[in-house]
């Protein structure tokens, strides 16, 4: 098989054609950087309150920071406001981002309820207001959108608002095959994503239920997109990145991992989390991780509980040390992920 061509969006190249979905609480830069060498060509942070960052959160700060060894990498912004979404577009480009990317995409509750995310997609003109006005903010870097079919299944709206939103500047579109009130089921529907790269001319990025190198390949060849986005599935498991990298670039599939390398993994990223956050903050963080990272594991339930119940680093390094001479068991489905993307 042929190697996989590399997207490029207004002169950014990203190769291999396989990015990071952002999602909330999990794609900080730490957890970029971490991923990154499994093979993403292109890293997504957190989605971040375009409100919250104009008015220099601590907090929203550092969710636009990258790491230089992630590159290149795009900041995601939500908001419903044009000229909020502008100054803050702005300001993430002086901060250093390569790609500036717009969420009309999100379906959780906290964000649709503000109006922002895949709310917007129920009025075009203000999409479309808040395109224009953070392309024209934004200088130098590319300006793209992550977008879902619409809010509801009657009201379809990605069409109309990509192709208005490509005529006033945006560079590419990232999209998700579902509307906003499906969530994540039933399966993402490629064929909208397919009808989307057939009516722009700028690159498309195909979104939803890409859970192994084979669903990537295919739905990449069946829809005609120029990449692919991985989410949820490649929580706790860069290694399906490494399979997808590998199957893009005309490569065998890797061996996958053992459990002794899984829970090896997964101390390298809580050691990392500790260190950066300290001791009840990067363990907190990290229980939701080290839930994804056991998935499969035999006992996985009793353990989750285990360290869920832990405070302390080295009690969780202690039960990971443990772990690592578990066997494999019966890996749960992806529904039972819960994390907004």
């Amino acid at each position: 098989m042929n190697a996989f061509p590399p997207l490029t969006i207004a002169g950014i190249e990203i190769s291999p054609p396989l990015a990071l979905a952002p999602m909330a609480g999990v794609t900080n830069a730490l957890f970029r950087k971490l991923f990154k060498p499994f093979g993403f060509g292109l890293t997504v942070s957190e989605f971040v309150s375009a409100q919250s960052l104009i008015r220099m959160n601590r907090r929203t700060l550092e969710m636009i920071d990258v790491y230089a060894d992630e590159r290149p990498t795009s900041v995601q912004l939500h908001g419903n406001d044009p000229a909020v979404m502008a100054q803050a577009a702005a300001f993430v480009e002086e901060c250093g981002a390569d790609i500036v990317d717009i969420n009309f995409g999100c379906p959780a509750p906290k964000i649709v309820k503000g109006g922002d995310g895949a709310a917007i997609l129920r009025d075009p003109d203000l999409a479309v207001a808040i395109c224009a006005a953070v392309r024209k903010a934004v200088k130098r870097v590319p300006v793209t959108v992550k977008m879902r079919l619409g809010w509801e299944r009657d009201n379809y709206t990605y069409l109309e608002i990509a192709k208005r939103a490509e005529a006033v500047g945006i560079d590419a579109f990232t999209l998700h095959g579902r509307y906003g009130k499906q969530f994540y089921k039933p399966s993402a529907d490629w064929s909208y994503i397919a009808r989307l790269k057939e009516v722009v001319s700028v690159p498309v990025i195909g979104n939803g239920d890409i859970a192994s190198p084979a669903d990537a390949v295919r739905c990449y060849h069946e829809s005609g997109v120029d990449a692919v986005m991985v989410g949820r599935a490649a929580l706790g498991n860069p290694w399906l990145i490494r399979g997808i990298a590998a199957a893009m670039q005309g490569l065998p599939q890797p061996a996958p991992p053992t459990v002794a390398e899984r829970i090896d993994f997964a101390r390298v990223h809580f050691d990392a989390m500790v260190e950066r956050y300290g001791e009840k903050s990067g363990v907190f963080q990290m229980r939701k991780h080290l839930a994804w990272y056991i998935r499969g594991i035999a006992g996985a339930s009793s353990l989750r509980e285990q360290i869920n119940n832990l405070a302390e680093a080295d009690a969780v390094r202690a039960l990971l040390a443990d772990a690592r001479n578990r066997p494999s068991a019966e890996v749960p489905a992806l529904d039972e992920v819960d994390v907004a993307v």
